[in-house]
């Protein structure tokens, strides 16, 4: 019997700019005189492995990065902007997520993240009130697809793997979970979580 739903967010539960789902990134030369490939080569392609497995700090990396960049721009501005352009939620799903909530399944983000981002989703975008808790890479020193991950995500949560459903735009990582012992859902956003929960014993 399924009970717990680890619901992935970049590409299934958050994305893109509040106002109008747009990629975070999409107006930043004109907002920050920053070019998104630029910014890809000084900062996410040298670092972002590190820092999405918690063994390096986004800010310690960024700040020299903006430096070579944009020394006029700092650390706290480049980190304000991008959280707040790449946080919409999809209310629809997350209503249906609050319902299947209330009777009595336990909701968790399960993520790739870093700890920053991380928290501004539970506590500025308000998260942390519609799930049972967070299992994501920085935290573990584990990240989707690694199998490891979903193991360890499993014993966290007390789960039985089989009790697990899996919610995630990537289709390596549903068959990362599936190899972990999980059920798993690749989320394109086409059906409703009701349809795509169907004929699973809840």
């Amino acid at each position: 019997m399924i009970k717990a739903l680890m619901v992935d967010a970049d590409g299934v539960l958050v994305g893109g700019r509040p106002r109008d789902g747009r990629h975070w990134a999409t107006d930043i030369e004109a907002d920050l005189g920053l070019k998104l490939t630029d910014v890809q080569a000084e900062f996410f392609v040298p670092h972002w492995k590190k820092i999405v497995l918690g063994q390096a700090d986004v800010m310690a990396c960024l700040r020299p990065a903006l430096g070579t960049l944009a020394p006029d721009i700092s650390a706290e501005t480049f980190l304000a902007y991008w959280l707040e352009n790449d946080s919409r939620v999809d209310a629809v799903l997350l209503g249906d997520l609050d319902r299947l909530r209330e009777e009595g399944m336990k909701i968790f983000l399960c993520t790739n993240q870093e700890h920053l981002r991380a928290d501004y989703l539970l506590s500025e975008r308000g998260l942390k009130r519609h799930i049972d808790g967070i299992f994501y890479s920085a935290a573990m020193g584990l990240k989707k697809p690694d199998v490891a991950f979903f193991k360890d995500s499993a014993n966290r949560s007390g789960f039985a793997p089989d009790e697990i459903v899996l919610i995630d735009d990537s289709p390596a990582n549903v068959s990362a979970a599936k190899q972990a012992g999980w059920n798993g859902i690749h989320w394109t956003g086409e059906r409703s979580l009701a349809d795509e929960l169907a004929g699973m014993r809840i």
